[in-house]
């Protein structure tokens, strides 16, 4: 049976919108709810993307953004 990981919340709104610092601020959000090995994947898609309204999309696949 597989198990079903829970995004983790991650506070973005009113944070600076600078899209590394949206970045740094999800990883660490993942880091600190034991997916720490999503955190490449998560900066590998988001570096390929092109736009910053994919990165917001792309961020929120990984992290319920508040």
């Amino acid at each position: 049976m597989t198990e079903i990981l829970k995004k983790p919340k991650c506070k973005l709104i009113g944070k600076d919108g600078n899209a590394w610092n949206l970045m740094a601020l999800v990883g660490e959000a993942l880091k600190k709810a034991g997916q720490g090995d999503k955190v490449e994947e998560m900066l590998d898609k988001v570096m390929n993307g092109k736009s910053y309204e994919e990165t917001l999309r792309t961020l929120g696949e990984y992290v319920e953004i508040y």
